[in-house]
């Protein structure tokens, strides 16, 4: 019976990895074909491919943060980048103003790392016991986010700041934990967000109005 365990455990440990992000290649490129209109896991591959496919010019300019959250996040992902479907590989740019943040989200299919081109950063995440890793961080500087779990990036500097992110997911999912709760559609009843976070259903409603 130990023997039995033993094995199982082994046998376990052996596909955790294939479980833990995107499947495995089984060619050598599928560049997404996003026109198709099959559905699937992922992205069915186009036909006619060239270089440019393989090519991204979208990070080289910073994004707009004039918006509530002063941060903007320039995703070159499989939808906006066809070359990286099926290798398991993203990249972004965020942007921050001074003050800015890139609000508390978490990324479900994919673990996220930093490398600071701009300006200072309070960085951090949240474990599921609750407890919070938090480091500030200057150019130069890498942090690494696990996957799943919550974190930010708030602006700590007094100008600009800027990262460049990478995931091992060719689209990592975003979810902003305030945006899924307050602006979902349809709406979370507010008497549960109310509970949930001990406030009253007047003081829901209000969140709510801010995210419209």
């Amino acid at each position: 019976m130990a023997m039995l365990q033993l094995s199982a455990v082994v046998l376990l440990a052996l596909v955790a990895p294939s479980l833990a992000g995107d499947a495995d290649m089984l060619q050598d490129v599928c560049v997404a074909d996003l026109a198709s209109p099959i559905k699937l896991n992922g992205f069915p591959c186009k036909t006619d491919i060239t270089a440019d496919d393989f090519f991204f010019a979208g990070l080289k300019r910073a994004g707009n943060t004039n918006n509530a959250a002063g941060s903007n996040v320039t995703a070159a992902n499989v939808q906006s980048f066809p070359g990286v479907n099926t290798l398991s590989v993203s990249m972004a740019r965020i942007d921050y103003a001074p003050g800015g943040q890139n609000p508390p989200h978490t990324h479900p299919r994919a673990t996220e790392i930093i490398f600071v081109t701009q300006g200072v950063l309070e960085v951090g995440f949240i474990t599921t016991a609750n407890k919070l890793f938090t480091k500030t961080v200057t150019v130069g500087d890498v942090f690494v986010f696990p996957r799943g779990l919550v974190h930010f990036q708030q602006n700590r500097g007094r100008g600009p700041a800027s990262v460049i992110a990478g995931f091992n997911s060719q689209l990592q999912g975003t979810q902003v934990i305030a945006t899924t709760l307050f602006a979902a559609a349809p709406p979370v009843p507010s008497d549960v967000l109310a509970k949930a976070f001990r406030i009253d259903n007047g003081q829901v409603d209000a969140i709510k109005a801010k995210f419209m």
